[in-house]
């Protein structure tokens, strides 16, 4: 079962682990995420687009984010998310929506959200971060500076020549890039 692995909930279980269609990141893995970006999450506002447990979500609550929007289009995900969420007795940091991707970033592009960190670990086999960032570019969900932490297999071939690589890190057989928006690198 994954664990907040550090920040003010360190140590509390994080139920959902076990959700049919979800893969939560293991621990050692979210722990090399969350050293590397560490100076970014203190109140941020955070997307965790394919939210499934809310592993990464919950992760930067406890290191001081100031809201996270959980998005699921699985309507149990987000009800153990709830749950994680009210035992933790963090709700109030928390947003809980259920879309698909497509209507997640047009309901955010709406509102005129804009997010500081967002987490992109989608289905492996659709392969569509690439088409993910596009569209949050186009529709202008990052603040400047924003980190997207996204997740692939080793397999997965990925280039964006719109953000800066920041790190690349390489896991078994997953690789996370870690990226940075900045408007004057937008083509």
């Amino acid at each position: 079962m994954p664990k907040v692995i550090s920040g003010s909930l360190k140590g509390r279980n994080i139920k959902g682990f076990d959700i049919e269609g979800t893969r939560p990141t293991m621990d050692r893995v979210k722990e090399s995420i969350f050293a590397i970006i560490q100076n970014n999450i203190s109140n941020s506002i955070v997307l965790d687009l394919f939210a499934g447990s809310g592993n990464l979500g919950i992760e930067a609550i406890s290191n001081g984010a100031k809201l996270v929007y959980f998005n699921d289009k699985n309507k149990k995900c987000l009800n153990v998310i709830r749950e994680n969420l009210c035992d933790f007795n963090v709700l109030d940091k928390g947003i809980l929506t259920n879309m698909d991707y497509h209507e997640a970033l047009n309901y955010y592009s709406n509102k005129a959200i804009k997010f500081d960190l967002v987490f992109l670990d989608p289905p492996y086999k659709d392969k569509i971060i690439n088409d993910i960032l596009e569209d949050m570019i186009i529709k202008k969900i990052l603040c400047e500076n924003a980190l997207i932490i996204c997740e692939l297999t080793v397999n997965d071939i990925f280039v964006n020549d719109k953000l800066l690589l920041i790190k690349e890190r390489k896991y078994g057989e997953k690789k996370v890039f870690i990226y940075k928006y900045n408007e004057k690198n937008v083509k």
